[in-house]
């Protein structure tokens, strides 16, 4: 009832205050001459400057120039080209320029031959959009541009969040255009043999001014999947062959035209193009077009009477309208948060923190504000990364807490949410991120996990930093720890968690540089007796298991496949997809494979691990890297075999080393740290093995038999 009478009440002052001012304003108007007189001037919010004329031929120069107005939208009638804006002073025209689609037969097919029209050099660019991708553009019947796109995932870039800073070769990528550019052709190839994938990728011909507007265009361009066009600036002179000669000229005083070789690629003279002289704005094309741009002290009088009969009601005016806006702008923010809460699931989350049960009642329920706060209202430079379910921002609570917050996309579903959400409940491990908490109250639901600083593994392996190198300790613990955290997932959870992701990028590193297992948004929760998953196959390529790719079924057994890529990684320090390789192996499980079954292992193998470790131990990895990239899911170790393997092969790499006890007994506290983790499973043959073994008396082959590959 309050926010109704305060909007009738300050209606009443704002019709009284248009009624008071409006002759002043309508004095201070000037319309300028934009059309020949007794020509429609506008089509819908357009305004049609001469030479562009409707309707009547005596309203246009040229047929070229004729604009048919259809559902108050003007078009190039003959081109049928909708026009989004006329600029006479430098002869430009904006159009809605069509997209090119890879995944549609439609072609995006425009050819301005013969007219005095080309695409813009200085204002236009063209852009391909797509994963590992070339974009072409093929004009005056040849390839005239390109340029490349590429990503690590072979995903849809419909959904992708670009930056407001244009495109630079990743997801998207632009160049300039060449001049004299008539026919606008796009084609899309893929990186490699030339063939089309199944993905949609697209091309586009697209105005700088609407990309570079505060990021606005690249901003939509994340949309691009429901796009059908984009703004593009055409420019054009009035030709020679039109029969318009210099009648122009000594029509239209305080103008200036000069001659044009726009629409010829021969660089000779073609037609001309008119302007306004300095200090004079309007249309050069028609008598009396260019008028003088009106002085400070003539707008500042002007302005003045208007300022002086309206100050008191534009105060109450302002004032009231503020008072009425924050009103409303709390309620509506009130609702939208209460709205949010309910359909993320906050009233059913509630209920199970004060019931008390496990796991959830560690978990924080965070308010909007607080994040907003923490991240700097979700600024760009807090970014720590993007990925295919949303983004990572850095942020700091207001108890100087550094958090993750994560961010998901806004075109997708809470599904991604949710099944993190718990599933991360359900874990209680050293090695894995920890969820802090969520917030409902925002129109995407957002994770706060602890931050983890020294980012993520395959940046230290492929990205190597000389103050911090990747010893071999250091790689063989990792591995380790990340075999205990699937382990853990895989056998002592309270129920069985199979990752579906495990790649290098998705092993974090705390500031103690341990392993820390990340993004958990496609991992799933099975029935401890459940052999299996079948599911739509989704992962990434280069660590997901052939045998999951064809049948669809994911096991336990095909996140040790990815583990082994990962094994493979820490081992030779190459990535998992490289373009150095052939097509036969380019994945490094494929390459891996081939080289140890002739027995060229030591070759591939990182020059610091061979420099570091023990060859006997170096072999012992890679045969058990080999095991879990064994095609036939069943002949693959499990992780608990996997696990205890490479803790054996990590104390008998310490023992070799020279300083056993000491290393045995670090090790050892290590693993007590998480004793839960091991209970139910013997250590006493390890134990054994290296409390009753020396230097002198045995070797390792000895103590552990090293696999030989057949």
């Amino acid at each position: 009832m309050i926010l109704q009478s305060a909007f009738h009440y300050y209606s009443h002052i704002i019709i009284l205050m248009i009624i008071s001012i409006y002759p002043l304003l309508l004095a201070c108007a000037k319309d300028p001459t934009i059309a020949k007189p007794g020509c429609v001037s506008t089509c819908g919010n357009v305004d049609i400057a001469y030479p562009f004329g409707m309707n009547d031929s005596n309203c246009y120069a040229h047929q070229f120039f004729e604009i048919e107005c259809k559902n108050h939208k003007p078009y190039l009638a003959s081109f049928n080209l909708e026009v989004t804006q006329i600029y006479v002073n430098i002869s430009t025209v904006e159009i809605k320029n069509p997209i090119y689609y890879s995944c549609q037969s439609k072609n995006a097919f425009i050819n301005l031959k013969g007219s005095p029209y080309v695409y813009s050099q200085e204002y236009d660019k063209f852009m391909a959009i797509g994963c590992n991708k070339l974009g072409f553009l093929r004009s005056n019947g040849s390839t005239v541009g390109g340029c490349v796109s590429i990503c690590d995932d072979d995903e849809a870039v419909g959904n992708v969040e670009f930056g407001n800073d244009g495109c630079h070769g990743r997801y998207c990528c632009e160049t300039s255009l060449p001049m004299h550019v008539w026919e606008y052709n796009a084609t899309i190839r893929d990186i490699g043999d030339g063939s089309e994938s199944n993905m949609c990728s697209y091309a586009m011909i697209v105005s700088d001014a609407w990309l570079q507007s505060y990021g606005l265009g690249i901003q939509k361009l994340s949309n691009v999947e429901n796009m059908i066009d984009v703004p593009a600036v055409l420019e054009w002179e009035i030709r020679y062959d039109m029969g318009i000669n210099n009648s122009i000229l000594s029509s239209s005083s305080h103008a200036r035209c000069d001659a044009s070789s726009l629409a010829s690629p021969t660089n000779t003279t073609s037609g001309f193009r008119c302007r306004c002289l300095d200090g004079y704005d309007g249309n050069p094309y028609i008598q009396g077009g260019c008028n003088a741009v009106a002085s400070g002290k003539e707008n500042g009088s002007k302005w003045a009477i208007v300022g002086v009969s309206s100050s008191l009601g534009s105060v109450i005016l302002l004032l009231g309208g503020w008072l009425l806006y924050k009103l409303i702008k709390k309620r509506i923010i009130k609702k939208r948060k209460e709205k949010f809460f309910k359909k993320n699931g906050g009233l059913l989350l509630k209920q199970k923190l004060s019931s008390g049960e496990e796991n959830v009642d560690k978990v924080v329920l965070f308010t909007l504000k607080e994040l907003e706060n923490a991240t700097d209202n979700f600024n760009l430079n807090r970014v720590l990364g993007k990925g295919g379910q949303g983004t990572v921002y850095k942020g700091m609570l207001v108890d100087g807490k550094i958090v993750a917050v994560k961010k998901f996309k806004v075109q997708g579903n809470t599904a991604e949410f949710i099944n993190e959400f718990v599933v991360l409940n359900q874990i209680n491990h050293r090695n894995v991120v920890k969820l802090l908490g969520c917030c409902l109250e925002d129109e995407v639901p957002l994770l706060v996990y602890e931050f983890i600083p020294n980012g993520n593994l395959y940046e230290h392996l492929h990205e190597q930093n000389e103050d911090l190198p990747m010893t071999w300790d250091m790689r063989l613990r990792i591995a380790s720890e990340i075999a205990g955290a699937l382990f853990y997932l895989h056998s002592i959870a309270s129920q069985p968690i199979y990752h579906r992701d495990i790649k290098s990028t998705n092993i974090l590193l705390d500031e103690k540089y341990r392993a820390k297992v990340a993004d958990f948004g496609t991992s799933r929760i099975v029935s401890a007796e459940a052999t299996h998953l079948t599911t739509v196959v989704q992962g990434t390529f280069g660590y997901l298991d052939p045998e999951y790719f064809q049948t669809s079924q994911f096991t336990d057994k095909s996140d040790v496949y990815s583990f082994g890529v990962v094994l493979v990684e820490l081992l030779t320090g190459q990535k998992a997809i490289s373009s150095i390789r052939s097509d036969e192996v380019r994945g490094l499980a494929s390459f891996f494979v081939v080289c140890m079954e002739e027995n060229q292992v030591f070759d591939i193998v990182d020059k610091r691990v061979l420099k570091e470790g023990e060859k006997e131990h170096i072999i012992a990895v890679a045969n058990l890297a080999y095991r879990c990239l064994e095609l036939n899911g069943r002949k693959r170790p499990n992780m608990k075999e996997v696990t205890l393997e490479l803790e054996e092969i990590r104390r008998l790499d310490y023992w070799k080393g020279g300083s056993a006890q000491e290393n045995f007994e670090e090790i050892e506290l290590d693993r007590n740290e998480d004793s839960q983790l091991w209970d139910g499973y013997s250590y006493s043959n390890v134990s054994e093995t290296l409390h009753t073994t020396t230097s002198s008396s045995r070797e390792l082959s000895e103590i552990m038999p090293i696999l030989t590959i057949k």
